[in-house]
């Protein structure tokens, strides 16, 4: 918990109860169903919360915000990002039920209201969103083909709507036909060394009317 007030020092004490109780939770499913990696389980909060809090140091999501987390795995980046930002709304999606069931339990036991769980192909997800988030699922070109249709138009943040997506690496080649993508450091907020080759991929997406209805957590 130390690493995250470090970093995020304006959390109320509902959400310091929040992340810690993040620990025993995910040890305790991690037991049953195998979510995370056994080596990073004991590093939770360098590796997979503040890892997927580095999105909030690229860009503060505002209030009504629809999110959507696809290949949210165990719930990361969607869980901490849902406890940073309880006025945003977020919809974590994962081929693997087994692994939704750990999020819908987390999710349930954090009392968040707004998150929504469901296990769902990304293809198949109806609605549109702010911005579409992730853990380095895939490449860039696969991923962006599972977002098709699912950007909103109106505009509310500084980043123009699109991915915001976690990765590591050299990432020159995979990125080479995605000009207008942005590349930021998480070095640059985190000074351990886990994130010295972690990145923020901000890739801007274009409206594409539809008439599906928007994500709504009711």
């Amino acid at each position: 918990m130390d690493i995250l007030l470090k970093y995020f020092k304006n959390l109320s004490k509902e959400q310091v109860a929040q992340f810690a109780k993040l620990e025993e939770l995910y040890k305790n499913w991690n037991a049953q169903i195998n979510v995370i990696s056994r080596k990073d389980i004991d590093e939770l909060y360098i590796k997979h919360v503040l890892h997927s809090l580095g999105i909030a140091k690229v860009q503060e999501l505002k209030p009504t915000a629809q999110i959507l987390d696809i290949g949210t795995g165990g719930g990361f980046p969607g869980i901490p990002l849902a406890i940073l930002f309880p006025e945003s709304n977020f919809y974590l999606v994962d081929s693997i039920g087994k692994k939704i069931k750990v999020v819908q339990e987390v999710a349930n036991s954090l009392g968040l209201k707004n998150v929504k769980a469901e296990h769902i192909r990304a293809e198949k997800v109806k609605g549109e969103f702010d911005f579409i988030v992730s853990r380095a699922v895939t490449k860039m070109d696969d991923f962006k083909k599972w977002t098709n249709n699912k950007i909103t138009k109106k505009q509310k943040h500084d980043l123009k709507n699109g991915i915001l997506y976690l990765k590591g690496g050299d990432l020159t080649e995979e990125l080479q036909n995605f000009s207008s993508a942005s590349l930021y450091n998480l070095s640059n907020y985190f000074e351990e060394d886990f994130f010295k080759t972690k990145k923020v991929v901000h890739l801007p997406l274009k409206y594409k009317s539809q008439s599906n209805k928007q994500f709504n957590l009711k």
